[in-house]
């Protein structure tokens, strides 16, 4: 098992940037895919971006070219945020899973708003 941490979050103006973090509680525990989701009160979490152990990253189109994924080979991953929009605002969750076991882990999340 592994737990997640997430820290960064915050309150930012529209047009504004914010970078999140999260780290594993276990370096030894491969996480094949790492990312962040994101919910908004009364509707379901949506994963917004992701990246492989191999590097490869995918966001949904509501963020492409606004945020930016990376992680490091010790199970953490950054979202870097910018030009931060209104309908940013939202729980931000981190995302771990395991091919070998099939299992998903999420941390606690982190609050995000962005108005002004």
């Amino acid at each position: 098992q592994v737990q997640l941490a997430e820290s960064g979050g915050g309150l930012v103006q529209p047009g504004g940037s914010l970078r999140l973090s999260c780290a594993a509680s276990r370096s030894d525990f491969r996480l094949n895919v790492m990312g962040w989701g994101r919910q908004v009160s009364g509707k379901g979490r949506e994963l917004v971006a992701a990246i492989t152990s191999g590097g490869s990253t995918n966001y949904v189109d509501s963020v492409k070219g606004r945020f930016t994924i990376s992680r490091d080979n010790a199970n953490t991953v950054d979202l870097q945020m910018n030009s931060l929009k209104p309908e940013d605002t939202a729980v931000y969750f981190c995302y771990g899973k395991n091919f070998a076991f099939n299992m998903e882990y999420w941390g606690k999340g982190t609050l995000v708003t962005v108005s002004s």
